[in-house]
């Protein structure tokens, strides 16, 4: 299930709620006790552990980030 990330408009306190995509927009009031809240846009990073962090090293040149696309020229 999602997690959605919320800001109450009277105190600023932010949240986290897990819901149903199907209730992403319905209200979320705080849990300070004031309804006026907003949804706050999220960002997300994926990431795959199969494809190295940088292109440099062996594991760059195994997947492709050789200096002669993909292999290390001697």
């Amino acid at each position: 299930m999602p997690r959605y990330e919320y800001r109450c408009k009277a105190c600023g306190f932010t949240f986290e709620l897990r819901r149903p995509m199907s209730q992403s927009d319905a209200p979320a009031p705080c849990p300070r006790g004031h309804a006026d809240t907003v949804k706050l846009l999220s960002t997300v990073s994926v990431a795959s552990s199969s494809t190295p962090a940088s292109g440099g090293g062996e594991a760059g040149a195994a997947a492709g980030g050789g200096c002669c696309g993909g292999g290390c020229c001697g």
